[in-house]
């Protein structure tokens, strides 16, 4: 989903909590999810970043989102290296640890990927999103969230239900299970049989979503009476600026 549209020499960027089909603007799962509960983490968490905590949670986001893209990268096939034709590193390292954690997930549990980022928007439930991946692995249909946070919160499961809800709906394609692919755990070896881990990165999967579908609701329900009649803002910028010659 590009998040701007270009016209003659103006750009207008997307409010990307939205996402449209046609002339209607559907929310975003991870946005209708911000009416679930914080726990007492959070507001310790709060506390302790202080005036910092936007600056803090946009770092983590542009983080997610290029660990996101090389992973997408190299399921395509594409090259992926750490260093430009410079000798300068493309991404931090941080960055490129947890892609490394999925380079060895996909070499350690082959899996056979259907659908990779696709968009996801339901005129019957009227919200959206995108999905990571959606594979057959170990013999199910699985639809894989890619995560980088610091820990699994239980709104995480709720996001799966969701998509899993919609994409069954739109491609009329059967899903097994939801699974979470957590490339920043605190695991340090390959784990016990039947485990899927590796050394900071982890898979956990669920097979029944209907109890997370039915709180995701009940989340969605708390949304809608504070947001009922909310729109996507646009925001617009001149592509180019150059100063009157003097007559």
């Amino acid at each position: 989903m590009n998040n701007y549209q270009l016209k003659g020499n103006q750009i207008t960027f997307n409010d990307n909590r939205f996402y449209n089909l046609g002339d209607k603007f559907y929310p975003s799962v991870t946005t209708i999810l911000q009416a679930y509960p914080k726990d007492a983490g959070f507001y310790k968490w709060l506390k302790d970043v202080g005036n910092d905590a936007d600056a803090v949670r946009d770092a983590a986001g542009e983080r997610g989102t290029t660990v996101h893209k090389l992973t997408e990268q190299y399921d395509e096939g594409l090259e992926v290296s750490l260093l430009n034709e410079s000798g300068r590193l493309n991404f931090s390292m941080q960055e490129w640890a947890m892609f490394e954690r999925y380079v060895n997930f996909r070499n350690r549990f082959p899996m056979e990927i259907f659908a990779s980022e696709m968009q996801l928007i339901s005129e019957k439930y009227e919200e959206a999103g995108t999905l990571d991946r959606y594979v057959l692995f170990n013999g199910k249909r699985l639809i894989i969230d890619i995560k980088t946070s610091n820990a699994i919160y239980n709104h995480y499961w709720l996001q799966l239900a969701a998509y899993k809800r919609m994409f069954e709906d739109i491609s009329g394609q059967p899903v097994d299970g939801v699974a979470i692919l957590w490339l920043n755990a605190k695991t340090r070896t390959d784990g016990s049989k039947g485990t899927i881990q590796g050394e900071g990165w982890q898979m956990l999967t669920r097979e029944d979503t209907s109890k997370d579908l039915r709180l995701y609701e009940a989340c969605k329900a708390l949304w809608l009476a504070e947001n009922e009649n909310m729109k996507p803002r646009e925001i617009s910028y001149t592509l180019t600026h150059k100063i009157n010659a003097t007559p």
